[in-house]
């Protein structure tokens, strides 16, 4: 709750935690026993991910982990992943966002598109 509340632009809604996280694991190539360890027990953390059949809509958070081997140390960034239309017109981008746009200044819709 705090950390949300001291974001500037936060997106929390509850289809976020409907789905497990995309796990991506950063410095854990490494042949030493603990960190093999380390990266065996993040991966069964969160089931696999068959990327040929994953629905990217469903993705919408993603966990990177960064081992410092030098530090010894972890590193936990958890993100937000929004799926957005690009390469298309900014009227068509809109429709498919399923948001309605002005046009009112238009005289039909081959404007828009």
């Amino acid at each position: 709750k705090d950390v949300v509340s001291s974001l500037k632009r936060h997106r929390m809604h509850e289809q976020q935690f409907t789905h497990h996280p995309l796990l991506v694991l950063s410095n854990f190539g490494l042949q030493q026993i603990h960190v093999k360890l380390m990266a065996s027990m993040f991966q069964n953390m969160f089931p696999s991910i068959n990327v040929h059949r994953v629905n990217l809509n469903s993705i919408k958070r993603c966990l990177l982990i960064t081992y410092n081997p030098e530090t010894q140390l972890l590193e936990f960034r958890h993100y937000s992943v929004k799926v957005v239309p690009v390469g298309v017109s900014k009227g068509l981008k809109k429709l498919l966002q399923e948001k309605f746009p002005n046009m009112s200044r238009l005289e039909d819709i081959s404007e828009l598109l």
